[in-house]
């Protein structure tokens, strides 16, 4: 087939492909939720050399739907609860389609994409409760903007010109202050950031999971009598763990008081702030300096999509502009270099369009109908943490915090924490190989417990009863 597809080739592969795509999302609830990929295909994805001749297209389809679509990641799948990963809206998927078609560069320049992202910025800003003149970026994930922020965290707080000295121009030694339970790619941005993992300081956590904030403060206090510059604190709005969300409000006060930056990680939870019961409790969001959301989370945004938050707008471009000849624009509106290239505030310079899947995505559901979704799984939440709590054969780990609920057997024949762990893993790894729904887990306290994370419009209670059955079948022939 050449090159050069006419309208029609076009019309009659997109067809077979948007075929697929159908088939894919409404099958997915008569499908196992999970199924690894056979030995036998993993050593021919490992061994097949690069195609040296061009296949057709039918050909090309035709092995995707035998090799790839039956061994999906399962995140589609109503009973999938693992981590933070949700199903895509359908018009996100034809988002990313279309914005593939049109194949941007968003750095910068006067395209309708360019817009497109600064009008998605505005409306999640203005959904955050942060100031008109904050800047946000479209990033890949939560990492990459925790990175992003931090660098700008370090770019103001650190006293010196890091651009060009870098760190070895300090006087005195640094330090970040987050909780046990803030996310690992916190600590990978301090060390990529050039601070060490030396200069974090862990606040501990209470019984609810969330920071000591007179830990946090003694702390500060502590660092700045030894003459310890404090770059930032980082507090969670939802942690991965349990969906505990720190006090902001009093977080962001303490940071006033010490000087210090606050960088909220609501990559997960900041969406709820539309949920009439955390409204009040994420509030502290619009005081942050920075904060990092998915909307490829709990937004049913395809992944890749993440964005950044920097209240400093001017620090934020201060930190990362550098702009050559060749891509220097006056910031006419009238012109080819159109507004201020979105690449000045922040490390990437080709950027993709990922501002069309969200911009889709949000059309889509609308604010009110994802209000409706971040409610409805934040009572199959309760639902299933109620059902643990009246079912001797579960028990809770944790408080239950936005829709993550963690829970386990606690094998009341078996004498010693070892033993639990070791049945609680065994049922996991069955659940999760069987098909029949699909949890992750995690670790509480040196406790080792099943954990379920509902971001996904299409469960019901209906499957949380069809998970539990399952895990107590599993049990039963366990022990």
């Amino acid at each position: 087939m050449s090159h050069n597809w006419t309208r029609e080739e076009i019309q009659r592969i997109g067809y077979q492909v948007v075929d697929l795509i159908a088939e894919h999302l409404t099958q997915l609830p008569d499908e196992p939720v999970f199924r690894p990929v056979p030995l036998d295909l993993q050593k021919e994805f490992q061994s097949a050399p690069a195609p040296v001749t061009g296949a057709s297209p039918h050909e090309i389809l035709r092995e995707f739907h035998d090799t790839i679509a039956p061994f999906p990641f399962g995140n589609g799948h109503p009973r999938f609860w693992g981590w933070v990963n949700s199903p895509p809206s359908v018009m996100g998927i034809f988002g990313d389609a279309l914005a593939a078609a049109m194949n941007p560069s968003c750095a910068g320049g006067n395209h309708a994409a360019i817009y497109v992202e600064r009008q998605v910025t505005s409306w999640f800003r203005d959904m955050l409760g942060l100031p008109a003149e904050a800047k946000g970026l479209l990033v890949s994930g939560g990492s990459m903007a925790t990175l992003t922020a931090l660098a700008v965290a370090r770019h103001v707080k650190s006293g010196i010109d890091v651009r060009t000295d870098g760190l070895r121009g300090a006087v005195h030694p640094f330090a970040f202050y987050l909780s046990s339970e803030t996310h690992g790619c916190v600590r990978k941005a301090i060390e990529l950031l050039g601070f060490g993992s030396g200069a974090i300081r862990t606040i501990p956590a209470g019984s609810d999971y969330r920071m000591y904030v007179d830990a946090l403060d003694a702390a500060l206090a502590d660092d700045r009598a030894r003459h310890v510059t404090p770059i930032a604190v980082i507090a969670s709005a939802g942690t991965t763990n349990t969906g505990a969300i720190d006090d902001l409000d009093a977080i962001g006060e303490i940071c006033r008081r010490h000087d210090a930056w606050l960088h909220v990680d609501a990559a997960y939870g900041g969406p709820a702030v539309l949920a009439g019961d955390y409204a009040q409790r994420l509030r502290g969001l619009g005081a942050a300096d920075s904060v990092a959301l998915d909307p490829h989370k709990w937004l049913f945004v395809p992944v890749e999509a993440g964005l950044v938050y920097v209240r400093d707008a001017e620090m934020m471009r201060s930190a990362f502009s550098l702009v050559p000849p060749y891509l220097r624009t006056d910031g006419s509106t009238t012109g080819v270099g159109g507004p201020t290239w979105l690449s000045e505030f922040g490390f990437q310079q080709t950027r993709g369009f990922r501002a069309l899947k969200v911009w889709m995505a949000m059309k889509e559901f609308g604010l009110d109908g994802y209000k409706a979704a971040i409610e409805e799984n934040i009572a199959l939440a309760a639902y299933l943490a109620d059902r643990v709590r009246s079912s001797p054969d579960f028990e809770l780990t944790a408080p239950p915090g936005l829709s993550v609920v963690c829970f386990r057997l606690p094998g009341r024949s078996l004498d010693d924490e070892e033993a639990i762990a070791a049945l609680n893993r065994a049922v996991l790894e069955r659940l999760q190989l069987g098909g029949e729904a699909f949890l992750s887990s995690t670790e509480l306290r040196g406790r080792f417990t099943l954990r379920a994370c509902i971001v996904n419009y299409r469960s019901t209670r209906r499957d949380i009863d069809r998970m539990l059955e399952a895990v107590r079948a599993i049990a039963q022939e366990l022990v």
